[in-house]
């Protein structure tokens, strides 16, 4: 499955199981390594760096930036394969 296709599929069901939440895309470009997605929701934020699969490559800075937002908040990689982990663990976070 291409990253982008994946990408609008997940954008959708964030949408669906978190009503009212606001999905924001990251710009790459401003800053190298910062997740795809910031999620807002209630008074919680979490950040998704999306891939097509669990064995795609991660680009520079990625690893950190992950990292680092979960450390400040909610943060983690999501692909088809880890997709209903991660929104059970962030339907979790959000309460």
């Amino acid at each position: 499955m291409l990253e982008s296709k994946f990408q609008t599929e997940l954008k959708n069901i964030l949408k669906h199981e978190f009503p009212g939440c606001i999905v924001l895309k990251n710009d790459a470009d401003y800053i190298q390594g910062i997740p795809d997605l910031t999620v807002l929701y209630k008074d919680k934020w979490a950040t998704l760096e999306v891939k097509r699969s669990e064995n795609a490559s991660h680009q520079p800075n990625q690893d950190y930036y992950v990292e680092a937002l979960d450390e400040m908040s909610f943060s983690r990689f999501v692909y088809p394969e880890n997709r209903d982990q991660i929104i059970s663990e962030l339907k979790e976070f959000f309460g």
